[in-house]
């Protein structure tokens, strides 16, 4: 696999559940001929990313085997945006090393914030972000991310589910797109995603 390195807190244990089904085991996955073949991905977030519920198994990890990146996961279950602490989104950001290249950064719109009832905060004119608010944290990363790789910048949310909390974080995540002209990858209000059967 491509990825550079996995770190994790919380139970180690979570790595042996049964994951996803055999017929979608990653060594399954069939490459495709694509312009980000080589191409260096950094994919931050917490559990979704980490691969909690799949064997550690997730974007990144999907990324290298169909497309052929070569990808950073900075993953950490139970993290929020919000920097809280050292295992916050944003402290993480900051202790990747910044000598390895990065092609496109990909940011999870963690869950956590919405079920902690973290601050949403507003969107600031200037460079004054306020990172222990939602938005200033997602404004930080863009900013960041650019300053330090000069790369694009993608989020994509969780699939949908019952929290105005987490609905606010992705209308917002769309005032920011407008904003800093990033990528949104919306999972949580695609409804071809969204009406999938269990099938």
């Amino acid at each position: 696999m491509g990825w550079d390195r996995l770190r994790s807190a919380g139970n180690p244990a979570a790595l042996f559940r049964d994951g996803n089904g055999k017929a979608y085991d990653f060594d399954k996955i069939k490459p495709i001929d694509t312009p980000l073949k080589g191409r260096r991905v950094c994919v931050l977030g917490s559990s979704v990313v980490f691969g909690l519920a799949s064997q550690g198994f997730a974007v990144a990890e999907y990324l290298s085997a169909r497309l052929g990146c070569v990808c950073t996961k900075e993953a950490v279950c139970g993290t929020t945006l919000v920097d809280k602490d050292r295992r916050s989104y944003v402290s993480r950001l900051k202790a990747l090393d910044k000598s390895v290249p990065c092609d496109l950064f990909l940011c999870q719109l963690s869950t956590n914030d919405a079920t902690q009832k973290l601050p949403l905060g507003e969107i600031t004119a200037g460079d004054d972000l306020d990172t222990a608010t939602v938005t200033g944290a997602m404004a930080f990363i863009i900013q960041y991310v650019r300053r330090t790789w000069g790369c694009p910048v993608a989020f994509f949310t969780g699939s949908r589910y019952d929290s105005e909390a987490y609905r606010a974080m992705v209308d917002r995540l769309y005032e920011l797109k407008e904003k800093y002209e990033i990528g949104v990858l919306d999972l949580f209000r695609g409804d071809a995603f969204n009406t999938l059967s269990d099938e």
